[in-house]
């Protein structure tokens, strides 16, 4: 029960209902860009991630990391498997041409890790990285750390990591201690501690590129005064760097990632960008990672669902009431997939899976759109989609991989807890992807207080019209969701009104507001999908038909939460 991507659904989300294609031909750096390309990449990617990524899942799993003689070394299988990832050109999918990459959209390397992390989401935690810190050294590393490393980072020959947590600071980086000091030729000398750093250490590259979060001698307190050092685990002249792995987290899920305590003993490093400056420079690799934790929730999801469809199409038990349904052919009615409880859990969680994807590819497309297109109002607009909407989808996504894929579990019954059928492991694995990259609560934190009340909600009231715009107001489905945008704009204002006589408020509400926003956005998709969907396909129109069933009646439930919670703050304020 290996996952198996699915090309031609994938093709339909960015060709049919997103238009990917002649938009991106718009773009200068991606004028030769065709659907024929787009559809090659995809499928060879598919047989890749098939064929030689998710057979050594299990094994990542089980047998895991480990720490023998200081050194990591991964499962078995893992080397070799990533070993044909980059000699595939794999890492290099969306990196410029001039730095060994493909230049293709970025669009194209979402879909790729999305499936990925589907299929084995340890391995693919070591190179998850290296586009966000491809990005980050290419904006704001020197010259001469740009022809050292850019190039070895952008084919995935090495890889990197992103050492910010310590053991006293969690989230909050303005406690940072780690020290760098400044040396006569330029380097820096780097020393402290790090934990939860993924990939921190292993046997897949001869290298690794950290990238560490770290305060000067005389840099002033608080996150404003943090730099950014480049420490290579090997040194140019090839010796072993002061950087080392003290211990392997003993982890509830992800077996197959070495996620290390990191000891930096006057390690040598570079300074990237500016000094105090560096948690600037850090976000770039930031906000890339949050979109590709985006895309494992999705991935995570559909292993999840795979695992429980076709168990269900196997499974017999107690004949299910009422007639098998005619889109579904001769099936025995006595198949787990024909009980009612059951077809609800699959369907839901399908809505899930295929909306999420349009919203997330969609970013993905924005993204490229606001690094290439020559309009700078159109580039401004598409920023403005991934500020929003990158903190939506992080949470969203990654929540709902993680309930989603305990619904699924439950569809085997008891099987489902034992270990041989496998769905055990992605309930495990998904549930540190609400937690890294920045807690769920932290993402809905980010998205209402720094950036929808910053501006008094104009920029969300733009995002929004955008899509209403998008839809046909003569369809009774896309006329409900007009309607709920309304709904969304207006909560927005009210909250704006509210918050500032309850500084608790914003934060007491964001969760929910978040769940808002994804809600509008889901149903947005959806709307899309069906208008653009063959008549009586069943691959769109159950999910399409359970999302409206079960998933968006949540809409009023959460609306109805931010209301009341304004209404209290505004009638205190008057009393």
């Amino acid at each position: 029960m290996n996952y198996q991507p699915r090309p031609d659904d994938v093709g339909f989300l960015l060709n049919t209902v997103l238009g990917a294609v002649p938009r991106l031909r718009a773009l200068p750096a991606f004028a030769d860009f065709d659907e024929d390309l787009q559809g090659q990449v995809l499928e060879e990617a598919g047989k890749f991630v098939a064929e030689v990524i998710a057979p050594v899942n299990r094994d990542g799993d089980e047998i895991g990391c480990k720490l023998v003689d200081g050194q990591v070394v991964t499962p078995p299988g893992f080397r070799e498997a990533y070993r044909a990832f980059v000699d595939g050109g794999w890492p290099a999918l969306s990196a410029a041409t001039e730095d060994g990459g493909q230049g293709l959209p970025s669009a194209l390397e979402a879909v790729l890790y999305e499936w990925l992390s589907a299929a084995n989401h340890g391995l693919t935690m070591a190179p998850g990285l290296l586009h966000g810190a491809y990005e980050c050294l290419r904006h704001h590393g020197s010259d001469e750390l740009k022809a050292r490393y850019l190039s070895k980072i952008a084919t995935g020959e090495w890889l990197a990591t992103m050492c910010l947590t310590e053991a006293h600071a969690g989230s909050d980086l303005g406690q940072v201690r780690t020290r760098a000091v400044a040396q006569p030729d330029g380097s820096f000398r780097v020393s402290g501690g790090k934990i939860f750093i993924s990939g921190g250490d292993h046997d897949l590259s001869d290298n690794i590129v950290h990238l560490v979060l770290c305060r000067l001698p005389d840099a002033p307190a608080g996150p404003k005064g943090l730099s950014l050092v480049l420490v290579p685990k090997l040194l140019p002249d090839g010796t072993r760097n002061a950087a080392q792995c003290e211990r392997i987290e003993e982890k509830m899920g992800l077996h197959g990632s070495s996620t290390c305590v990191m000891r930096f003993d006057e390690a040598t490093g570079w300074l990237i960008g500016e000094p105090n400056r560096g948690l600037g420079a850090m976000f770039v690799m930031m906000n890339a990672a949050r979109l590709h934790v985006a895309l494992q929730g999705i991935g995570l999801l559909d292993a999840a669902w795979q695992k429980a469809d076709a168990y269900a199409h196997e499974r017999r038990q107690m004949r299910a009431p009422g007639p098998v349904p005619a889109s579904r052919g001769a099936e025995p009615a006595d198949l787990v997939v024909e009980h009612p409880a059951v077809r609800r859990i699959l369907d839901t969680q399908r809505a899930w899976i295929d909306g999420s994807r349009a919203i997330a590819y969609r970013t993905a497309l924005q993204l490229d759109i606001a690094r290439h297109d020559e309009d700078p109002k159109v580039r401004e607009a598409a920023q403005r989609w991934c500020a929003l909407a990158t903190p939506v989808i992080k949470a969203a996504c990654t929540q709902q991989a993680f309930m989603g894929a305990s619904e699924c579990l439950q569809v085997f019954g008891g099987h489902g807890y034992v270990r041989e059928w496998g769905i055990e492991q992605v309930v495990r694995d998904s549930r540190v992807t609400m937690i890294y990259e920045g807690t769920n609560e932290i993402q809905a934190i980010d998205l209402l207080v720094r950036k929808v009340l910053a501006d008094g909600g104009a920029g969300m009231s733009a995002l929004l019209i955008e899509l209403r715009d998008e839809l046909d107001a003569s369809r009774e489905t896309d006329a409900d969701v007009q309607r709920r945008m309304a709904q969304l704009r207006y909560l927005t204002t009210t909250i704006a009104m509210a918050a500032p006589q309850d500084a608790k408020l914003a934060y007491e509400v964001a969760d929910d507001y978040l769940r808002v926003v994804m809600l509008v956005f889901l149903a947005w998709a959806w709307a899309r999908i069906e208008r653009c969907a063959e008549p009586g396909d069943v691959r769109w129109s159950e999910p399409a038909a359970a999302f409206r069933r079960w998933v968006l009646p949540e809409f009023d439930m959460r609306l109805g939460i931010v209301k009341r919670a304004c209404e209290a703050v505004t009638r205190l304020a008057t009393a």
